[in-house]
């Protein structure tokens, strides 16, 4: 009760700060210029920056405020010697005119949509288009040539006269891209998220809304919000799709596939948001030139677009201080550049300690024996990436990508005796080095071709020092991954669309295991070379109500003569004005997974290493999915749900994390989920408020068991996550709701918790943690202080009310003889704090 009634007051306080403010009108013919701005402030909710005596006394006549923001400041810039210059979705800035200026507004042929972000190139000035298309550009004559290009539609050339003769000019281009996928709901769980016709959804960090306990747009912590999402001990590296395991997701950053996902081993993304620009998330359906992650595909985008002039951002947090500059280098080329640094060598914050704390808990870190005491500690995390872009010319472009990521732990183990004093270093390291060429031909208006080529490498080393034995335990693991990839797209009409292409992977993983005393050395090293063939077709109705995408991929094994045959299909299509109803389907396989050892792997920190099917005991994993859903959308409202299967055959018990009398049994097997997910969405004004739930049923199988079906690890029955979202002017704020039912464990027979030495287990999975239950509160603001300069500072507090929540319960016998019940607990409340200078 005293959470229900905490939760009442927090609600009561949160819509109580969302009350409406008036608006001011004027009825004269002739207004002041400041006055028309202050009804356009409350109107269109932005923001003006001027200079108050210049504007002093300018009269104009009043515009008829029932037209579009744009064309109210075109008419304000004829009677006036101003020009009105957004600068971002919010803040205009007002200029004394110079030089010649044109205009123009950007649409999307098919569907008269704005299209933001397009370069406009003038002979010796640039600019870009923004959210509503529209676009300034001042030019040295009356005649120059004007080009207008964007990375997925067709380049446009035009003289400038075109915009000059009768007010702004509209540009329509026409849409050139490997997919005829669109967008078909907006705004799905915040603003910034669409839902796409073949079923993934689209992060638009650029516009972005605000989500409930995060400051920064933290990439894999975005991604929960969407049902059938979950994390069940909070950490990013850690996510389940659908049922799945971590592993089992492809995550791609730009092209590039990842084999690490977080700073804090887990605890944040490792992905620096202010570079990121777009992510893509698919459940099913996945696009026919992707493999692996048969779970659920997460892709990363920086931004397409060559940039006109230098700008960059740079903030501090209570965990790192980070930097972003995205500058021109020229007329044909730019460079984005972004890096992130742990602030806990200078300061140690209290969203740093209770993070090394979490990730320390329960490990040899945290505690050790009786007389050997850990000191000096030190964990250490940064970041670096950067995004290259080149048009070489109209139908060329060449991109290069790369990031490196690294995570470092060391601590001193000192034995204490009454004759000794001997102090040892262990330390661990997490590193990902990866770098990506992307380049694309125009050959003609229908025909472009891609290639695609990336170099990943990833590596965990760990050096445990044991004082006690006078023993040294050198463990690493690697994943060196090569691909080519190379497509071609034709584009019949507006309606159809062919892809073809070949794709290429050699994956190589190692482990090393390296003891001094005694001395015994491990290194067993793989390889796997993968070809594969892919071809599908697109169809888009002219109305672009129905969208259909069918295709396949054959896949070739060379180290174990496989041949894998993958077909993919997904449809959605609108009835009825308001209904959306779709349909999603896939095969795919993955080479590499995860292998879970809870007693000595990597200091008990980080305790999965990667490893390469061998197609015996360790089988190539293969998944089948299928999926229904209709979606209705009215008037604000938007109601969604989805039904699903998947299957997944070819896992190991060592990759599910038992922590019971399977732990350390070697078995294959499957699981299979049947679910739905469901979400309810409403905005009212200046509020957005969704719920998403989930329900599974989730069950494992391995013919060499004993148990046979019993529940996953993963088997989350029911999640509930919720949130209030309320924006006025340069304010955000935002409170959530996560509910969850506990995971799956194995309890010991009470009376009777060993026999013949070990452990009595009661029947695998049957028993649950306690329910998981979390608040979470967000809040921003923006300053513009002066018209190239913004400060953004924002607040989130993690577990507001400090719940408790078991996130791990396990059993082992203790030198007693016995059972230890060791438990682990997720995060308690939690400050973060970010203040970010845009410039």
């Amino acid at each position: 009760m005293k959470i229900i009634s905490n939760i009442y007051i927090l609600g009561i306080v949160f819509f109580v700060s969302t009350c409406s403010f008036g608006q001011e009108t004027s009825t004269s013919s002739k207004e002041d210029l400041i006055t028309v701005l202050n009804t356009l402030k409350q109107q269109f909710n932005v923001e003006f920056n001027y200079s108050q005596s210049e504007l002093d006394e300018v009269k104009v006549s009043k515009p008829d405020f029932s037209k579009s923001l744009p064309k109210i400041l075109l008419q304000l810039e004829k009677e006036t010697k101003f020009t009105f210059e957004k600068i971002d979705a919010r803040f205009v800035v007002v200029k004394l005119k110079k030089g010649i200026l044109i205009c123009g507004f950007l649409k999307n042929k098919d569907d008269n949509s704005p299209i933001e972000a397009a370069t406009i190139q003038g002979t010796t000035n640039a600019t870009t288009s923004d959210a509503n298309g529209f676009f300034r550009l001042k030019i040295s004559s009356a005649k120059e040539l004007i080009i207008i290009r964007h990375i997925s539609y067709k380049t446009v050339r035009r003289l400038s006269d075109y915009f000059t003769d009768d007010g702004c000019g509209i540009v329509f281009l026409r849409t050139q891209t490997e997919s005829l996928s669109s967008v078909i709901i907006s705004n799905y769980l915040a603003t910034g998220i669409n839902k796409l016709g073949n079923g993934a959804f689209t992060i638009d960090f650029k516009n972005f809304d605000l989500l409930p306990g995060m400051i920064e747009n933290d990439v894999l912590q975005a991604v929960q919000a969407f049902p059938g999402i979950q994390s069940t001990n909070e950490t990013v590296s850690n996510l389940s799709i659908r049922g799945g395991t971590h592993d089992q997701n492809l995550i791609k950053w730009d092209g590039i596939k990842m084999y690490q996902s977080g700073h804090f081993f887990g605890l944040i993304s490792m992905y620096n948001p202010q570079i990121t620009q777009t992510v893509h998330l698919l459940k099913n359906g996945t696009d026919i030139s992707e493999t692996d992650g048969v779970s659920g595909t997460i892709t990363m985008e920086t931004a397409k677009n060559i940039t006109t002039s230098f700008r960059g951002n740079a903030g501090v947090n209570f965990t790192d201080a980070n930097v972003f500059l995205d500058t021109p280098l020229g007329n044909k080329s730019s460079i984005q550049v972004a890096a992130r640094k742990s602030i806990n060598d200078l300061v140690k914050t209290p969203a740093y300690t209770a993070y090394f704390k979490q990730i320390a808990q329960d490990t040899e870190v945290a505690e050790n024996q009786g007389n050997i005491v850990n000191s000096d500690k030190d964990f250490d995390f940064y970041d670096a990436s950067f995004r290259w872009l080149y048009a070489i010319d109209e139908r060329n472009e060449l991109r290069l990508n790369g990031i490196f990521v690294s995570n470092t732990l060391d601590f001193t183990e000192t034995l204490l005796t009454d004759s000794v004093e001997d102090s040892k270093e262990s330390s661990l390291q997490q590193n990902s080095f990866a770098a990506g060429l992307y380049y694309r031909n125009n050959w003609r208006d229908q025909l472009f071709t891609t290639v695609e080529i990336y170099e990943t490498d990833y590596q965990l080393k760990a050096i445990n020092a044991n004082v006690l034995d006078s023993q040294r335990f050198l463990q690493e693991n690697k994943v060196s991954e090569t691909s080519a990839k190379i497509k071609a797209n034709y584009i019949f009409n507006e309606k159809f669309n062919l892809n073809a292409g070949y794709h290429f992977v050699e994956t190589e993983v190692t482990n090393l295991d390296d003891i001094d005393v005694p001395l015994i050395r491990t290194l067993i090293s793989e390889v796997l070379r993968t070809h594969a063939f892919f071809t599908g077709i697109d169809f888009s109705s002219a109305d672009k109500a129905t969208q259909i995408s069918l295709g396949g991929r054959y896949n070739y094994l060379d180290k174990f003569k496989k041949h894998i045959i993958e077909p993919r299909f997904s449809l959605s299509h609108t009835f009825l004005e308001n209904f959306i109803v779709e349909a999603q389907g896939e095969f795919k396989h993955q080479s590499t997974s995860q292998i879970i050892n809870f007693q000595n792997d990597f200091l008990g920190i980080e305790k999965r290493r990667w490893q390469l099917s061998n197609d015996a005991d360790i089988p190539v994993l293969t998944s089948k999915q299928a999926s229904v859903g209709i979606s209705y959308q009215k008037d604000n409202w938007l109601a969604s749900a989805d039904v699903y299967y998947k299957e997944v055959d070819g896992i190991t018990t060592q990759s599910q994390g038992f922590q019971n009398q399977y732990e350390f049994t070697k078995a294959s097997g499957r699981y299979s989920v049947n679910g739905i997910d469901v979400l309810l969405r409403k905005r009212v004004t200046n509020l957005n408020i969704w719920m998403s739930y989930s329900y599974m049923q989730n069950n494992y199988e391995f013919t060499t068991l004993e148990a046979n079906p019993f529940p996953s690890n993963y088997d989350i029955t029911h999640a509930l996550t919720s949130g209030i979202t309320y924006t006025r002017k340069s304010l955000k704020l935002g409170l959530g709701f996560n509910w969850r039912t506990g995971k799956p464990i194995t309890m010991p027979v009470v009376g009777n918790e060993i026999l013949n030495d070990e452990i009595n287990y009661q029947d695998v999975n049957s028993s649950q943690l306690d329910d998981y239950f979390r608040v979470d509160f967000s809040a921003k603001y923006a300053y513009q202080l002066n018209e190239n300069l913004r400060l953004d500072v924002a607040f989130a507090l993690w577990n507001v009310l400090n719940t408790n929540n078991q996130i791990e319960r396990y059993y082992r016998i203790n030198n007693q003889d016995t059972v230890s019940d060791i438990q682990r607990f997720s995060l308690g409340m939690t400050p973060n704090f970010s203040c970010r200078l845009y410039f």
